[in-house]
């Protein structure tokens, strides 16, 4: 699935995307889950009865950011100003 563009965040928020073409909606729950329909009906009631049948993606592994310029990390001495 692609990546799609959030507007509104929170535990109440459900989206569904049509994808053109095809009678195939995609309902995206406030979890992360995702799954594919050609039934609206059952879209709804598939993301009403969250956490039944939602396995949400799980997030990415972030690296840490190198250390600031001029902070006391980034000159090597082991944290000491």
């Amino acid at each position: 699935m692609s990546d799609r563009t959030a507007m509104l965040h929170g535990d109440t928020v459900y989206r569904v995307h049509w994808q053109p073409g095809t009678d195939v909606l995609t309902g995206v729950c406030h979890c992360g889950a995702a799954h594919d329909f050609e039934d609206p009906v059952e879209l709804w009631e598939w993301l009403l009865a969250h956490p039944e049948g939602h396995h949400p993606e799980q997030p990415a592994a972030f690296e840490p950011l190198p250390p600031a310029l001029g902070s006391p990390e980034a000159r090597g001495n082991g944290g000491r100003a």
